[in-house]
């Protein structure tokens, strides 16, 4: 057990969120003195005074700050003064009032929609500021870079120990299986899984398929996080993802097979799909904390499919 924990209050903003109930399973085990969690009904981090207020009443160690407002192709084009706005306001105020607060150490989570369009493959963390980001969600990527940014500027100036790590499309139970909201791997066990139960002869799919993306489990991500905490403590971001990269078509087909859909998958063209590839480099979280994520792709969805049927998590 690490010695790290003792006698820290621990704040975690979006702990009620998918993220955050993995990290705050993982970090019970490690017995802080205290978890506390920064709920957007209590703290609504948008507001000046609320951030105020939360800082004054958990005292805290060491924040956590997983709140964004997020999700999907769809949610990011018709919301992107919305996600550029609430996520940046959020990140600068709660990183600013972490350093006024004298807190030990801030983890802030990037994402990987930091990257530019066209970034060299694999994505390495260098390359963040070589170009645009891809542009069906760049207002939230630039939300994000703008925190990094943050970051970078008050430890050079106040040697504040705040740090960033930017992390790929994540997956699990207790995952977002909203409709309008969802990411990839949730939707696509949604989408086949009600197809199946209505007897629907085709699931339609956007894009062609072609895409790829790194996915990684959310229990490996979680630790990876608390690995950060522990262990990192320097200017540049790191990456947390699987390091590889699979097509959504091979994603959609490994989906329809364990949900056992014999249906057929259309793809529609005419939708937006995002960037083209998404494969990222692990090799400084290697190098730094030891990160070595070890759930399998094929058995993390089935873990979220059982999770999804068992749940019974049919939100309207």
């Amino acid at each position: 057990m690490s010695s790290y924990w003792e006698n820290k209050n621990v704040s975690i903003t979006g702990g009620k969120g998918f993220l955050g109930r993995h990290l705050i399973k993982l970090l019970t085990k490690k017995k802080p003195k205290k978890i506390s969690v920064v709920d957007h009904k209590d703290y609504d981090l948008v507001d000046h005074n609320a951030v105020i207020r939360m800082y004054k009443d958990q005292k805290p160690d060491i924040v956590f700050h997983l709140a964004a407002t997020v999700g999907g192709i769809g949610v990011n084009q018709k919301n992107p003064g919305k996600f550029f706005y609430e996520n940046a306001i959020m990140n600068l105020q709660v990183i600013h009032n972490a350093y006024l607060n004298n807190i030990n150490k801030i983890i802030s989570i990037g994402t990987v929609s930091v990257y530019p369009k066209n970034s060299p493959i694999p994505f390495l963390e260098s390359n963040i500021w070589n170009g645009y980001p891809e542009e069906t969600n760049a207002p939230y990527g630039i939300a994000k870079r703008i925190m990094h940014t943050h970051s970078l500027s008050y430890r050079k100036q106040y040697d504040f120990n705040s740090i960033m790590l930017i992390l790929t499309n994540l997956y699990g139970p207790n995952d977002n299986f909203k409709k309008d909201t969802s990411h990839v791997i949730a939707a696509l066990i949604r989408r086949f899984y009600e197809a199946k139960k209505n007897k629907e002869k085709i699931v339609t799919v956007w894009g062609n398929g072609d895409s790829t993306r790194d996915f990684c489990y959310i229990e490996d991500i979680a630790k990876g996080i608390t690995l950060a905490a522990e262990n990192y403590n320097e200017s540049e971001p790191i990456n947390l993802a699987s390091g590889s990269e699979i097509k959504i078509k091979e994603i959609a087909n490994i989906i329809k097979k364990q949900i056992n859909y014999d249906g057929e998958i259309v793809w529609d063209e005419s939708m937006p799909a995002g960037p083209n590839r998404r494969n990222v480099s692990i090799e400084l979280a290697r190098q730094k904390i030891n990160f070595n994520p070890v759930i399998s792709l094929e058995d993390g969805i089935k873990k979220t499919i059982d999770w999804y049927v068992d749940s019974k998590k049919f939100d309207k």
